[in-house]
């Protein structure tokens, strides 16, 4: 059986070199793809040049200065503004008014389904995540090993234009995290969520993770799944702007892209019925499951009709597509992981 192969680049170096070499590798699917995107067209045209989108750019300065560096590094190598870029890393920072929001229903492609498995009976901790993005980035995403000289090395799931951070990632240190999009009304000026992504691949423990989660100072947030490979410990993290919920997994776990914790239940937020069904689906396979193969619940996908597994055509009202699967087995011997595509059970890529 074939395996479509996934693209792998490696870099190294300071922050702006770093950033200069990713965005000449990124530079013709950022041109090509990412800049032609409708949500790109009405950020563009709602934020570019405001005052709100310069005040997130200096709450980010001021706190993360080496990862505006690799921004900056990564306009320069792909040849395109630097605004621009920040602009589509800040997407969901950013408090639209009604019909005027490009994270809506109808243009957000930011699905995303995690499972977490505690380690049980001497098997490793398991954290599995379907990467859920834009169908016109197929093909244009890439397995991205970055070397840094303050002696933190990453690997993540990278889309053109973007701070590495926000899919699914592992560090030298035996951290891993693994994003999924929340639409929660709480956004205020801030650090931009992607850069607190990106700041935790620089962490050594969980709880330096959790510092950067903790901070008052966000913008906004996503759910985070963490795992390290000093403990057996699985996170579930809720961070909107307003607030921080840890959860420690004691057993099979699942998230999608909205809210679950109790202590959000006054905040306002979006629930797709994609995001709906994908979080109840996979709550009901992990409850009847006797496989303890993750692909068995994020692959699945019905002859029609919705289905945890995205296709253009699956019936979801969050536009999306099922870029790949990651899975990570954490253990105090490391941490192997493995990538699929397009629901082959030949990983992609390994270690």
């Amino acid at each position: 059986m074939s395996v479509e192969q996934l693209k792998t680049i490696e870099v190294a170096g300071t922050p702006k070199e770093i950033g200069f070499a990713i965005g000449k590798a990124d530079a013709d699917s950022i041109r090509q793809q990412l800049l032609t995107l409708t949500e790109f067209s009405a950020l563009e045209q709602y934020w570019q040049g405001s005052s709100y989108l310069w005040r997130l750019d200096a709450a980010a300065r001021s706190v993360f200065p080496e990862y505006v560096l690799e921004l900056e590094g990564m306009a320069l190598g792909a040849q395109v503004a630097y605004e621009s870029l920040f602009l589509w890393n800040c997407r969901g920072d950013l408090p639209l008014n009604e019909g005027e929001n490009p994270e809506s229903v109808e243009h957000a492609p930011e699905g995303c389904t995690t499972l977490l498995l505690p380690a049980v009976d001497g098997r490793s901790a398991v954290i599995a995540h379907n990467e859920d993005g834009p169908p016109e980035l197929n093909g244009h995403c890439y397995w991205l090993t970055v070397r840094q000289d303050n002696g933190t090395n990453y690997s993540t799931f990278h889309y053109p234009g973007m701070l590495p951070g926000h899919t699914f990632s592992v560090n030298s240190r035996g951290l891993v995290q693994t994003i999924n999009n929340i639409r929660v009304s709480d956004l205020k000026t801030g650090i931009p969520r992607h850069f607190i992504c990106r700041a935790i691949l620089d962490s050594k423990t969980l709880d330096e993770a959790l510092e950067f989660l903790q901070r008052q100072d966000r913008a906004s947030g996503f759910h985070h799944s963490l795992g390290h490979s000093s403990g057996n410990e699985l996170l579930s993290v809720e961070a909107p702007a307003s607030g921080c919920a840890v959860k420690k997994i004691k057993s099979a776990a699942t998230h999608a892209n909205h809210l679950l914790n109790e202590v959000f239940c006054g905040l306002s937020q979006t629930v797709t019925e994609s995001s709906a069904f994908r979080q109840n689906m996979s709550e009901k396979l992990i409850s009847e499951s006797v496989s303890t193969d993750p692909k068995s619940i994020l692959f699945h996908q019905p002859s029609q009709g919705l289905s945890i597994f995205r296709r253009p055509n699956d019936g979801g009202d969050d536009y999306a597509f099922t870029l790949a699967t990651g899975t990570f087995c954490i253990s105090a011997s490391g941490v192997k992981w493995q990538i699929h595509l397009d629901k082959n059970e030949i990983p992609a890529l390994s270690n």
